[in-house]
Protein backbone atom coordinates (compact mmCIF):
# COMPACT_ATOMS: atom_id res chain seq x y z
CA UNK A 1 0.00 0.00 0.00
CA UNK A 2 1.62 3.22 -1.51
CA UNK A 3 1.42 5.65 1.54
CA UNK A 4 1.29 9.23 -0.09
CA UNK A 5 3.99 11.98 0.84
CA UNK A 6 7.97 12.57 0.09
CA UNK A 7 10.39 10.20 1.75
CA UNK A 8 13.04 12.63 0.01
CA UNK A 9 14.58 16.05 1.72
CA UNK A 10 12.50 18.55 -0.05
CA UNK A 11 14.15 22.46 -0.28
CA UNK A 12 13.14 24.56 2.71
CA UNK A 13 15.21 27.61 2.82
CA UNK A 14 14.59 29.75 5.68
CA UNK A 15 14.80 33.12 4.82
CA UNK A 16 15.70 35.23 8.39
CA UNK A 17 13.24 37.80 8.73
CA UNK A 18 15.15 41.04 9.61
CA UNK A 19 13.98 42.44 12.98
CA UNK A 20 12.09 45.83 12.32
CA UNK A 21 14.64 47.42 14.60
CA UNK A 22 17.53 46.27 12.37
CA UNK A 23 19.70 44.44 15.64
CA UNK A 24 20.76 41.44 14.64
CA UNK A 25 20.13 38.37 16.64
CA UNK A 26 23.45 36.29 18.31
CA UNK A 27 21.03 33.39 19.47
CA UNK A 28 22.92 30.01 17.78
CA UNK A 29 26.17 31.56 16.78
CA UNK A 30 29.07 29.89 17.11
CA UNK A 31 32.11 32.00 18.22
CA UNK A 32 34.07 32.66 14.97
CA UNK A 33 30.96 33.67 14.06
CA UNK A 34 30.38 36.07 16.59
CA UNK A 35 33.93 37.15 15.90
CA UNK A 36 33.01 38.03 11.89
CA UNK A 37 29.67 39.87 13.09
CA UNK A 38 31.14 42.00 15.58
CA UNK A 39 34.10 42.46 12.91
CA UNK A 40 31.46 43.71 10.06
CA UNK A 41 29.77 45.53 12.80
CA UNK A 42 33.01 47.92 12.80
CA UNK A 43 35.54 46.11 15.46
CA UNK A 44 38.86 45.61 14.36
CA UNK A 45 40.35 41.96 13.66
CA UNK A 46 41.94 42.06 17.51
CA UNK A 47 39.30 43.78 19.35
CA UNK A 48 36.11 40.96 17.45
CA UNK A 49 38.46 37.98 18.78
CA UNK A 50 38.59 38.93 22.26
CA UNK A 51 34.70 40.48 22.31
CA UNK A 52 33.76 37.16 21.20
CA UNK A 53 35.32 35.24 23.21
CA UNK A 54 33.55 37.18 26.14
CA UNK A 55 30.13 37.39 24.42
CA UNK A 56 30.79 33.24 23.61
CA UNK A 57 30.86 32.82 27.81
CA UNK A 58 28.02 35.08 28.17
CA UNK A 59 25.76 33.68 25.68
CA UNK A 60 26.09 30.26 26.42
CA UNK A 61 27.83 29.14 29.78
CA UNK A 62 26.06 32.25 31.77
CA UNK A 63 22.88 32.48 30.05
CA UNK A 64 22.72 36.03 29.58
CA UNK A 65 20.48 37.79 27.49
CA UNK A 66 21.40 41.69 28.53
CA UNK A 67 24.44 43.51 27.64
CA UNK A 68 24.41 45.66 30.42
CA UNK A 69 24.84 42.65 32.51
CA UNK A 70 27.79 41.48 31.13
CA UNK A 71 30.56 43.30 33.63
CA UNK A 72 34.02 42.29 31.70
CA UNK A 73 32.76 44.76 28.86
CA UNK A 74 33.39 47.88 29.25
CA UNK A 75 30.06 50.06 29.46
CA UNK A 76 30.54 52.27 26.49
CA UNK A 77 31.38 49.02 24.71
CA UNK A 78 27.90 47.34 26.27
CA UNK A 79 26.54 50.07 24.68
CA UNK A 80 27.19 49.77 21.20
CA UNK A 81 26.52 46.56 21.21
CA UNK A 82 23.36 46.91 22.72
CA UNK A 83 22.32 49.25 19.90
CA UNK A 84 23.22 46.63 17.38
CA UNK A 85 22.24 43.31 18.92
CA UNK A 86 20.46 41.32 20.94
CA UNK A 87 20.16 37.90 22.24
CA UNK A 88 16.52 36.35 22.19
CA UNK A 89 14.74 33.19 22.97
CA UNK A 90 12.33 31.21 20.84
CA UNK A 91 9.19 32.92 21.73
CA UNK A 92 6.68 30.53 24.18
CA UNK A 93 3.31 29.57 23.52
CA UNK A 94 2.37 27.23 25.71
CA UNK A 95 3.91 25.91 28.42
CA UNK A 96 2.57 22.33 29.77
CA UNK A 97 3.61 20.31 32.68
CA UNK A 98 2.08 16.23 32.74
CA UNK A 99 1.03 14.69 35.95
CA UNK A 100 4.43 12.53 35.82
CA UNK A 101 6.74 15.92 36.10
CA UNK A 102 7.10 16.53 32.26
CA UNK A 103 6.85 19.51 30.35
CA UNK A 104 6.12 20.41 27.38
CA UNK A 105 6.60 23.84 25.45
CA UNK A 106 4.91 25.03 21.90
CA UNK A 107 7.45 27.51 20.77
CA UNK A 108 6.83 30.24 18.45
CA UNK A 109 9.60 31.57 15.58
CA UNK A 110 9.44 35.31 14.47
CA UNK A 111 8.05 33.98 11.02
CA UNK A 112 5.02 32.71 12.69
CA UNK A 113 5.96 29.14 12.72
CA UNK A 114 5.37 26.58 15.38
CA UNK A 115 7.30 23.77 17.13
CA UNK A 116 7.94 21.96 20.25
CA UNK A 117 10.25 20.46 22.83
CA UNK A 118 9.71 18.33 25.90
CA UNK A 119 11.58 17.85 29.06
CA UNK A 120 11.33 14.73 30.64
CA UNK A 121 12.79 14.66 34.47
CA UNK A 122 13.97 11.36 35.92
CA UNK A 123 16.20 10.68 39.91
CA UNK A 124 19.08 10.47 37.90
CA UNK A 125 19.08 12.58 34.97
CA UNK A 126 17.33 15.21 32.76
CA UNK A 127 16.11 15.00 29.37
CA UNK A 128 15.58 17.26 26.65
CA UNK A 129 13.70 15.93 23.51
CA UNK A 130 14.66 18.94 20.67
CA UNK A 131 13.14 19.31 17.29
CA UNK A 132 15.04 20.00 14.53
CA UNK A 133 11.96 21.16 11.60
CA UNK A 134 8.98 22.09 11.66
CA UNK A 135 6.71 19.51 10.21
CA UNK A 136 8.16 16.49 9.07
CA UNK A 137 8.89 14.43 5.44
CA UNK A 138 9.07 11.37 6.05
CA UNK A 139 5.58 10.16 6.92
CA UNK A 140 5.44 7.74 9.42
CA UNK A 141 2.78 6.10 9.80
CA UNK A 142 2.23 5.66 13.50
CA UNK A 143 3.77 9.41 14.54
CA UNK A 144 1.62 12.52 15.21
CA UNK A 145 4.02 14.86 13.80
CA UNK A 146 4.20 12.69 10.30
CA UNK A 147 0.60 13.72 9.56
CA UNK A 148 1.99 17.30 9.02
CA UNK A 149 3.52 18.70 5.99
CA UNK A 150 6.52 19.65 6.67
CA UNK A 151 6.80 23.39 6.49
CA UNK A 152 10.74 24.15 7.04
CA UNK A 153 14.32 23.38 8.70
CA UNK A 154 15.08 24.76 11.72
CA UNK A 155 18.00 27.47 12.35
CA UNK A 156 21.06 26.56 14.38
CA UNK A 157 19.37 29.43 16.30
CA UNK A 158 16.13 27.72 16.81
CA UNK A 159 17.71 24.72 17.66
CA UNK A 160 20.40 25.52 20.69
CA UNK A 161 17.74 28.58 21.56
CA UNK A 162 15.31 25.11 23.08
CA UNK A 163 17.99 24.04 24.89
CA UNK A 164 18.67 27.71 25.82
CA UNK A 165 14.83 28.14 26.87
CA UNK A 166 14.70 24.70 29.16
CA UNK A 167 18.44 26.03 31.35
CA UNK A 168 16.18 29.21 31.45
CA UNK A 169 13.42 27.32 32.89
CA UNK A 170 14.62 25.40 35.30
CA UNK A 171 16.41 27.63 36.72
CA UNK A 172 20.00 26.23 36.38
CA UNK A 173 22.21 28.74 34.94
CA UNK A 174 25.72 29.28 37.13
CA UNK A 175 25.22 31.51 40.19
CA UNK A 176 27.56 33.40 42.41
CA UNK A 177 31.21 31.29 42.39
CA UNK A 178 29.47 28.72 39.88
CA UNK A 179 30.65 30.89 37.03
CA UNK A 180 34.02 31.58 37.95
CA UNK A 181 35.37 27.74 37.90
CA UNK A 182 33.03 26.07 35.98
CA UNK A 183 35.22 25.92 32.80
CA UNK A 184 38.09 24.62 34.84
CA UNK A 185 35.51 21.99 36.18
CA UNK A 186 36.07 22.44 39.67
CA UNK A 187 34.44 21.71 42.30
CA UNK A 188 31.51 24.88 43.20
CA UNK A 189 29.64 26.44 46.14
CA UNK A 190 26.24 28.01 45.53
CA UNK A 191 24.21 29.93 47.98
CA UNK A 192 22.13 27.92 49.90
CA UNK A 193 18.54 28.72 48.85
CA UNK A 194 15.71 26.68 49.82
CA UNK A 195 14.00 27.47 45.98
CA UNK A 196 16.99 26.96 44.16
CA UNK A 197 16.60 23.42 41.85
CA UNK A 198 18.72 20.60 43.10
CA UNK A 199 21.69 20.00 41.40
CA UNK A 200 23.32 16.79 40.15
CA UNK A 201 26.93 15.71 40.85
CA UNK A 202 28.06 18.43 37.90
CA UNK A 203 25.74 20.72 38.53
CA UNK A 204 22.96 20.34 36.11
CA UNK A 205 19.42 19.13 35.83
CA UNK A 206 19.29 19.59 32.37
CA UNK A 207 21.94 16.15 31.27
CA UNK A 208 20.80 14.75 27.92
CA UNK A 209 19.39 15.82 24.83
CA UNK A 210 17.48 13.79 22.54
CA UNK A 211 17.11 14.86 18.97
CA UNK A 212 13.80 13.24 18.58
CA UNK A 213 11.14 15.63 18.69
CA UNK A 214 9.72 16.69 15.50
CA UNK A 215 11.55 16.16 12.24
CA UNK A 216 14.09 13.99 10.49
CA UNK A 217 17.41 15.41 12.11
CA UNK A 218 19.57 14.29 9.25
CA UNK A 219 17.65 15.78 6.62
CA UNK A 220 18.56 19.15 8.25
CA UNK A 221 22.13 18.36 8.96
CA UNK A 222 23.98 21.16 8.40
CA UNK A 223 22.06 23.15 11.43
CA UNK A 224 22.09 20.16 13.64
CA UNK A 225 25.67 19.78 13.28
CA UNK A 226 26.22 23.26 13.94
CA UNK A 227 23.68 23.56 16.69
CA UNK A 228 25.45 20.55 18.26
CA UNK A 229 28.36 21.89 18.06
CA UNK A 230 27.20 25.38 19.93
CA UNK A 231 25.90 22.76 22.41
CA UNK A 232 28.86 20.61 22.86
CA UNK A 233 31.31 23.97 23.15
CA UNK A 234 33.23 22.65 26.51
CA UNK A 235 33.22 26.70 26.91
CA UNK A 236 29.98 27.20 26.64
CA UNK A 237 26.84 25.10 27.33
CA UNK A 238 29.17 21.76 27.34
CA UNK A 239 27.27 18.94 27.28
CA UNK A 240 29.03 15.90 26.39
CA UNK A 241 28.78 14.08 23.33
CA UNK A 242 28.14 11.03 25.49
CA UNK A 243 24.77 12.55 26.53
CA UNK A 244 23.81 13.53 22.79
CA UNK A 245 21.89 11.06 20.91
CA UNK A 246 20.62 11.87 17.55
CA UNK A 247 17.74 9.73 16.15
CA UNK A 248 17.26 8.61 12.62
CA UNK A 249 14.69 7.16 10.70
CA UNK A 250 17.45 5.87 8.34
CA UNK A 251 18.94 8.18 5.94
CA UNK A 252 21.17 6.05 5.05
CA UNK A 253 23.73 8.21 3.38
CA UNK A 254 24.27 10.92 5.99
CA UNK A 255 24.94 8.50 9.14
CA UNK A 256 28.55 7.94 8.44
CA UNK A 257 28.90 11.85 7.67
CA UNK A 258 26.94 12.21 11.19
CA UNK A 259 29.57 10.48 12.83
CA UNK A 260 32.43 12.06 11.29
CA UNK A 261 31.30 15.68 12.15
CA UNK A 262 29.10 15.88 14.95
CA UNK A 263 30.04 12.27 16.78
CA UNK A 264 26.98 11.65 19.04
CA UNK A 265 25.14 8.82 20.06
CA UNK A 266 23.03 6.91 17.42
CA UNK A 267 19.38 6.12 17.50
CA UNK A 268 17.67 3.87 14.81
CA UNK A 269 13.90 4.31 14.57
CA UNK A 270 13.80 0.73 13.62
CA UNK A 271 10.00 -0.01 14.19
CA UNK A 272 9.80 -3.22 12.15
CA UNK A 273 12.20 -6.13 10.82
CA UNK A 274 10.24 -7.10 7.06
CA UNK A 275 10.32 -5.15 4.49
CA UNK A 276 6.71 -5.49 4.32
CA UNK A 277 5.58 -3.98 7.40
CA UNK A 278 8.39 -1.16 7.47
CA UNK A 279 7.83 -0.39 4.17
CA UNK A 280 4.28 0.45 5.37
CA UNK A 281 4.83 2.25 9.17
CA UNK A 282 8.22 4.28 8.07
CA UNK A 283 7.37 4.83 4.26
CA UNK A 284 11.87 5.88 4.28
CA UNK A 285 11.82 1.76 4.14
CA UNK A 286 10.91 1.58 0.34
CA UNK A 287 14.07 3.94 -0.59
CA UNK A 288 16.76 2.80 2.49
CA UNK A 289 15.92 -1.07 3.03
CA UNK A 290 16.77 -2.51 6.37
CA UNK A 291 19.88 -4.70 5.30
CA UNK A 292 21.06 -1.02 4.21
CA UNK A 293 20.41 0.32 6.90
CA UNK A 294 21.58 -2.41 9.20
CA UNK A 295 25.03 -2.58 7.35
CA UNK A 296 25.16 1.10 7.69
CA UNK A 297 24.49 0.62 11.47
CA UNK A 298 27.48 -2.03 11.66
CA UNK A 299 29.66 0.64 9.67
CA UNK A 300 29.19 3.34 12.09
CA UNK A 301 32.97 4.28 13.11
CA UNK A 302 31.32 5.24 16.60
CA UNK A 303 29.49 2.59 17.63
CA UNK A 304 31.22 0.02 20.26
CA UNK A 305 30.17 -1.77 23.45
CA UNK A 306 30.62 1.30 25.56
CA UNK A 307 28.31 3.58 22.79
CA UNK A 308 25.78 1.13 21.49
CA UNK A 309 23.11 1.60 18.92
CA UNK A 310 19.96 2.03 20.09
CA UNK A 311 17.18 0.62 17.67
CA UNK A 312 13.80 2.05 18.93
CA UNK A 313 10.83 -0.04 18.46
CA UNK A 314 7.57 1.20 18.84
CA UNK A 315 4.85 -1.57 20.23
CA UNK A 316 1.65 -1.67 17.50
CA UNK A 317 -0.90 -4.46 17.93
CA UNK A 318 -1.10 -7.27 15.56
CA UNK A 319 1.70 -5.70 13.27
CA UNK A 320 5.08 -5.78 14.87
CA UNK A 321 4.83 -7.78 18.22
CA UNK A 322 5.01 -11.47 17.81
CA UNK A 323 7.46 -13.66 18.89
CA UNK A 324 8.68 -14.08 15.33
CA UNK A 325 8.77 -10.66 15.26
CA UNK A 326 11.37 -10.50 18.35
CA UNK A 327 13.58 -13.39 17.00
CA UNK A 328 13.99 -12.18 13.80
CA UNK A 329 14.90 -8.96 15.58
CA UNK A 330 17.57 -10.74 17.26
CA UNK A 331 18.79 -12.78 14.01
CA UNK A 332 19.69 -9.41 12.38
CA UNK A 333 21.55 -7.94 15.22
CA UNK A 334 23.59 -11.15 15.10
CA UNK A 335 23.59 -11.07 11.50
CA UNK A 336 25.24 -7.53 11.80
CA UNK A 337 27.39 -8.29 15.02
CA UNK A 338 25.84 -4.79 16.00
CA UNK A 339 26.64 -3.58 19.50
CA UNK A 340 23.08 -2.51 20.15
CA UNK A 341 20.36 -2.14 22.68
CA UNK A 342 16.55 -1.83 21.68
CA UNK A 343 14.05 0.64 23.09
CA UNK A 344 10.80 -1.23 23.03
CA UNK A 345 8.26 2.07 23.41
CA UNK A 346 4.24 1.91 23.66
CA UNK A 347 2.55 3.25 21.11
CA UNK A 348 0.98 6.38 22.25
CA UNK A 349 -2.29 7.36 20.77
CA UNK A 350 -3.20 10.15 19.34
CA UNK A 351 -6.45 11.63 17.46
CA UNK A 352 -7.05 9.74 14.08
CA UNK A 353 -4.51 7.15 14.94
CA UNK A 354 -4.57 3.84 12.59
CA UNK A 355 -2.71 1.28 15.26
CA UNK A 356 -3.62 0.48 19.07
CA UNK A 357 -0.81 -0.17 21.44
CA UNK A 358 0.07 -3.87 21.82
CA UNK A 359 -0.73 -5.34 24.78
CA UNK A 360 1.49 -5.26 28.08
CA UNK A 361 1.46 -8.89 28.30
CA UNK A 362 2.82 -9.08 24.53
CA UNK A 363 5.09 -6.25 25.57
CA UNK A 364 6.67 -8.19 28.22
CA UNK A 365 6.92 -11.37 26.30
CA UNK A 366 8.81 -9.25 23.56
CA UNK A 367 11.05 -8.25 25.47
CA UNK A 368 12.04 -11.33 27.25
CA UNK A 369 12.93 -12.85 23.81
CA UNK A 370 15.21 -9.86 23.08
CA UNK A 371 16.89 -10.12 27.07
CA UNK A 372 17.08 -14.15 26.80
CA UNK A 373 19.37 -13.50 23.76
CA UNK A 374 21.62 -11.24 25.71
CA UNK A 375 20.40 -8.27 24.22
CA UNK A 376 19.16 -5.03 26.14
CA UNK A 377 15.69 -4.59 25.27
CA UNK A 378 13.95 -2.54 28.15
CA UNK A 379 10.39 -1.20 28.08
CA UNK A 380 10.51 2.18 27.84
CA UNK A 381 8.02 4.14 30.40
CA UNK A 382 5.19 6.59 28.45
CA UNK A 383 5.76 9.82 30.07
CA UNK A 384 3.73 12.69 29.49
CA UNK A 385 1.06 11.47 27.68
CA UNK A 386 -1.64 13.66 29.09
CA UNK A 387 0.10 16.59 27.62
CA UNK A 388 0.40 14.90 24.13
CA UNK A 389 3.77 14.70 25.15
CA UNK A 390 5.15 11.61 25.24
CA UNK A 391 7.13 9.90 21.51
CA UNK A 392 5.23 10.19 18.61
CA UNK A 393 2.70 12.32 19.81
CA UNK A 394 4.58 15.96 18.65
CA UNK A 395 2.35 17.95 16.00
CA UNK A 396 2.27 22.02 15.66
CA UNK A 397 -0.78 24.07 14.45
CA UNK A 398 2.06 25.07 11.70
CA UNK A 399 1.11 24.65 8.10
CA UNK A 400 3.03 25.03 5.21
CA UNK A 401 1.79 27.83 2.74
CA UNK A 402 2.36 28.79 -0.62
CA UNK A 403 4.42 31.86 -1.89
CA UNK A 404 1.86 34.03 -2.54
CA UNK A 405 -0.28 33.12 0.46
CA UNK A 406 2.97 34.29 2.42
CA UNK A 407 3.41 37.62 0.63
CA UNK A 408 -0.82 38.04 1.49
CA UNK A 409 -0.11 37.65 4.96
CA UNK A 410 2.71 40.05 4.69
CA UNK A 411 0.74 42.95 3.04
CA UNK A 412 -1.86 42.39 5.53
CA UNK A 413 1.15 43.32 8.07
CA UNK A 414 2.04 46.16 6.82
CA UNK A 415 -1.47 47.43 5.83
CA UNK A 416 -2.20 46.71 9.83
CA UNK A 417 0.49 48.27 10.90
CA UNK A 418 -0.22 51.38 9.26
Amino acid sequence: MQIPGHIDPVPVPRAVTPREDGRVDMLGLSRPQIRDTLAEAGLDEKQAKLRAKQLFHWLYHRGETDFAQMTDLAKPMRAWMAARFVIGRPQVVEAQVSNDGTRKWLLRSDDGQDYEMVFIPDADRGTLCVSSQVGCTLNCRFCHTGTMRLVRNLTPGEIVGQVMLARDALGEWPRGNMAADASAGASNDIDEDEDAPHYTADGRLLTNIVMMGMGEPLYNFENVRDALKVVMDGDGLALSKRRITLSTSGVVPMMARAAEEIGVNLAVSLHAVTKEVRDEIVPINRKYGIEELLQACADYPRANNARRITFEYVMLKDKNDSDDDARELVRLIRKYKLPAKVNLIPFNPWPGALYECSTPERIKAFSSLIFEAGISAPVRTPRGRDIMAACGQLKSASEKKSRAELDRLAEEKQLALG
